[in-house]
């Protein structure tokens, strides 16, 4: 899979935009704050039908306009397929395959498989248990469709259940329909934690390995799936936490507080595993972080029998000679887009760039 092109209209610092990319390595260079983030962040939008920053639709659209649009690309098996995305200010979102419209943005999930990989990621271990979730969703929204229905039903059971709880304050009598909800959460959520086991063990077969590689062959590192609730004991856990749950006006059980440890072993320290989240250094976060966004490359290829694109958002002035090289070396025949400051960082490795761009103020010019 690949991305052919991308145009772009009133998007972030972009009045108009229409880059054609090469299969292989492209470079986005330029100074900071001149829009190289913001191409790869429309590639993400068509991906996953959201910002990798958060961000809301209306804040994508350019200053003083009240609508954008997204067009991509994409080949795959030497079929092309566009993908186009009206972000407006006052609305929902708009998109067409292929010039037929979709009624729900979950219906393009999967079509353009993406890895993106910026310095927020690096860190994604020391970092709150909500972005450790968010990485998963993220990656099986891509991958499983039955996934995605599971999820979006199960959000929206977690809000119906959370106003009613705040409705209980002054209608106490309410709180016999809790039952209801709890029910609902319990199907849709098992669901998800079921799912969320199986895919951090199909994790675990590959980024042991490549941990071991990236630490110089001195860690083994395995990822550890916490559920919030085992789901043999939901149900109760759900009828327990019920006063809680009222007082704090919220759902305090279920996969939504959900997350993931990280247990290294160095071969020197007699077999201890340690939470590298609380007791790890830097550096051992880092490695931990690129094996990780390294194992999406291979899991994505493993489940889909396809390769996904890769966005690399400046990450490279982040990391040291040898993590730079392992990163660099892991590439392959993956079609790469890439951002950075200057071509600096590339010049002393043997590395195959195939397409140069020069992004200055919201303006992109092919390098020769």
């Amino acid at each position: 899979m690949i991305i052919k092109s991308l145009e772009l209209s009133d998007y972030r610092n972009y009045g108009s935009l229409n880059i054609t990319f090469d299969k292989g390595t492209n470079i986005l260079f330029g100074d900071n704050a001149q829009g190289k983030t913001n191409i790869l962040e429309a590639i993400y939008f068509c991906a996953t039908t959201k910002s990798h920053k958060l961000s809301k639709d209306k804040e994508v659209i350019k200053f003083d306009k009240d609508e954008a649009h997204i067009r991509t690309f994409i080949e795959k098996d030497g079929i092309e397929t566009r993908v186009d995305m009206h972000l407006r200010s006052s609305k929902s979102k708009g998109i067409a395959i292929d010039g037929v419209k979709i009624k729900k943005a979950a219906e393009l999930l999967g079509l353009l498989k993406v890895v993106f990989f910026s310095p927020e990621d690096l860190s994604i271990i020391k970092n709150g248990p909500a972005e450790r979730r968010r990485f998963i969703d993220m990656e099986l929204c891509q991958l499983d469709n039955f996934y995605i229905y599971n999820m979006n039903n199960y959000n929206k059971i977690v809000n119906q259940r959370n106003n009613l709880l705040k409705n209980l304050y002054n209608n106490y009598e309410l709180k016999d329909t809790l039952g209801i909800w709890d029910e609902q959460l319990i199907s849709y959520g098992s669901k998800i934690i079921e799912r969320r086991k199986q895919f951090i063990e199909q994790l675990n077969d590959i980024v042991g390995n490549l941990h071991y590689k990236i630490s110089g062959e001195k860690e083994n590192m395995r990822l550890v799936y916490e559920p919030n609730v085992n789901i043999e004991d939901y149900k109760k856990a759900l009828t327990d936490s019920h006063e809680r749950d009222i007082k704090l006006k919220q759902t305090t059980v279920g996969p939504h507080r959900d997350d993931i440890s990280f247990l290294v072993k160095n071969d020197d320290t007699n077999n201890i595993e340690i939470d590298i989240r609380k007791y790890g250094s830097q550096g051992q976060q880092r490695t931990a972080a690129l094996s990780l966004k390294l194992s999406e490359i291979e899991i994505v290829k493993k489940i889909t029998k396809d390769t996904p694109v890769l966005l690399l958002d400046d990450v490279l002035s982040e990391l040291d000679s040898n993590r730079q090289n392992f990163l660099l070396n892991s590439i392959g025949n993956i079609q790469t887009i890439i951002t950075c400051t200057g071509l600096d960082e590339f010049v002393n490795n043997r590395f195959e760039i195939n397409k140069v761009f020069k992004v200055t103020n919201g303006r992109v010019s092919e390098a020769s």
